[in-house]
């Protein structure tokens, strides 16, 4: 299932994985001129490397579906809140984005925004999950910092509710990661999807960010892919205990 704000990969299923993946796509639909050099489409600024193909990839195994946003984080970015003149950013990581300024700010919510959260929350009530996996990469360093290097594989985030944090740190640095603990973000600061879905209702989830280097290839999305399946479901067990 497609809609210009998501994409639906799998069948949610009652009790399954649900993974959530908002910064996924770099598209911008052709009514859409942010007026940026084409190149940095590809880059972080624009989409989160590797988290599509994780994605897809974890969603083609039982009991899992994955949400993907269906636009550029540069177009609208759903893990705002709503409110936040950064939902249509006119700068990011120090690049202007000049097509965003005095646009129709309420037109662009209605047609991204809101049906991107309405689905999630469809998708919650309807068939509830046992663990809400949310995903996103980040990358190696920032381009504003280039001498500052991040040395974690992943991060995991959380604001009040740390229970699948700390479930699944132990099971990440079993297989040799390095893991971040409210690193490179965190999820007390970049919170508006968890407050919004799970934490407001109880539902157990996992907030991670994957380094994007690891994730770039076809071959460390399987890896990752085949990871978190495996950690995810014992995260659910162990939150359900």
């Amino acid at each position: 299932m497609t809609h210009e704000a998501w994409r639906m990969v799998g069948n949610p299923r009652f009790g399954g994985i649900l993974v959530i993946a908002d910064h996924a796509s770099n598209r911008v639909p052709d009514d859409i001129d942010l007026g940026i050099d084409p190149a940095l489409m590809d880059q972080h600024i624009a989409v989160d490397i590797g988290v599509a193909g994780v994605a897809e990839m974890m969603a083609g195994r039982d009991g899992t579906a994955a949400l993907l946003g269906n636009v550029s984080r540069l177009v609208c970015d759903t893990n705002r809140r709503e409110d936040d003149p950064a939902v249509i950013p006119e700068k990011s990581d120090g690049q202007a984005i000049p097509g965003n300024r005095g646009i129709d700010r309420e037109d662009r919510l209605t047609r991204i925004y809101r049906p991107f959260h309405a689905r999630i929350t469809q998708l919650l009530e309807e068939a509830p999950p046992s663990l809400v996996l949310i995903l996103h990469s980040y990358t190696p360093c920032l381009s504003s910092a280039p001498d500052d290097p991040r040395p974690w594989h992943c991060g995991v985030l959380y604001d009040r509710d740390e229970r699948g944090a700390r479930a699944a740190m132990p099971l990440l640095e079993a297989d040799g990661l390095v893991v971040g603990d409210q690193l490179p973000y965190s999820g007390k600061v970049y919170n508006a999807a968890i407050e919004r879905h799970v934490e407001n209702e109880g539902r157990p989830y996992l907030y991670l960010e994957i380094r994007q280097d690891l994730i770039s290839t076809p071959t460390g999305q399987a890896e990752w892919a085949e990871r978190l399946h495996r950690i995810c479901n014992k995260v659910a067990l162990e939150i359900a205990e």
